[in-house]
């Protein structure tokens, strides 16, 4: 059972999330062109739909991770320190890092940290059966933004575990941003291990983000319902419609929710105009190659290690130079 004390910081993470979520919806709709960010898309919704999107024919990074994860994950567990903790960065479904904890008896502690705290902790039940020995301190928080370490852990060298090519959701500055901060959270001589989509053909990429069940489009629809039901606003997911495409100047999938309709929409009581057509940007996922991630990486402290790859997508690792 929690202690008083732990049930009141939750229910203060849980006020600050709340908050947090409705500034950043605020201003991304009063921006021009209007945005939002794509970490909301994940509630307990949203991260279900995205666990169906991860089966679909369609897309491929799921499974290229995970087969390049089995294949090498021994190689990988051997750059593990001992007596370490492996801190999942955005954890969801903890099915990839379930890969390494396998392979790496060094991994004393598993801490996933990831905002999405009821998929959290359904998912874990099961873990901590699977791996009865792993202590397992789970952490509810937007892993983008500083957040505290549970004590149990501290003294253990770190890990850091970022899959499903996420970063690529991140602009390069804020890539570039997330790594260094990635880097205060596990400190001098830890290890990063993390996925990365790589530049492809668009034939390939385009079908990824426009499956042929519109699992994709339920899954970008779905931030409307929730900012609907915790913002209290009356979007109309029935006049807004999925588009995804390729840039290719930018090496870059972009998604957006276009209105289908001249209309307007309450947010937190502010009212907010769409013209036909006008879309809102909900997510960006850049592709890499492994030497011009490699580049980022280095410029941010992290030393490059190994790299794996199927020629579709890269699992990478770094240490993190000596401070």
């Amino acid at each position: 059972m929690p202690t008083a004390m732990q049930a009141a910081r939750r229910a203060a993470r849980s006020i600050a999330t709340s908050e947090a979520f409705a500034a950043d919806v605020l201003e991304g709709l009063a921006a021009k062109p209007k945005r939002l960010p794509p970490k909301y898309f994940y509630d307990l919704a949203g991260s279900a739909l995205f666990e169906r999107i991860t089966q679909l024919p369609e897309y491929y990074p799921t499974r290229c991770e995970i087969a390049l994860l089995r294949a090498q994950a021994p190689a990988i567990a051997s750059l593990f320190p001992q007596g370490c903790v492996l801190i999942e960065f955005g954890a969801g479904s903890s099915k990839k890092a379930r890969i390494l904890l396998g392979a790496a008896a060094t991994v004393e502690a598993y801490v996933p940290v990831d905002i999405s705290g009821d998929f959290l902790q359904g998912d874990l039940t099961q873990l901590r059966r699977d791996f009865p020995r792993l202590v397992v301190q789970p952490v509810i928080a937007d892993f983008t933004r500083p957040f505290e370490l549970p004590p149990q852990i501290a003294a253990l060298p770190r890990v850091g575990f970022f899959p499903g090519s996420t970063i690529g959701n991140f602009e390069p500055h804020e890539a570039a941003e997330f790594l260094r901060h990635a880097g205060a959270v596990l400190g001098a001589d830890a290890v990063l291990v993390i996925g990365v989509d790589l530049v492809k053909d668009a034939a390939i990429l385009c079908p990824a983000y426009n499956d042929a069940e519109g699992v994709t489009a339920k899954f970008n629809l779905n931030v409307l319902a929730r900012i609907n039901r915790e913002l209290d606003a009356n979007f109309d997911l029935g006049a807004f419609e999925h588009h995804a495409c390729y840039n290719r100047d930018k090496n870059r999938i972009e998604m957006y929710l276009a209105s289908t309709k001249r209309q307007k929409v309450k947010v937190n009581g502010k009212a907010f105009s769409f013209r036909a057509g006008e879309t809102i940007h909900t997510e960006n996922s850049y592709k890499y190659t492994i030497e011009s991630f490699q580049a980022l990486a280095r410029g941010t402290g992290w030393a490059p290690l190994k790299a794996w790859t199927d020629g579709l997508f890269g699992v990478l690792t770094f240490r993190r130079d000596g401070e």
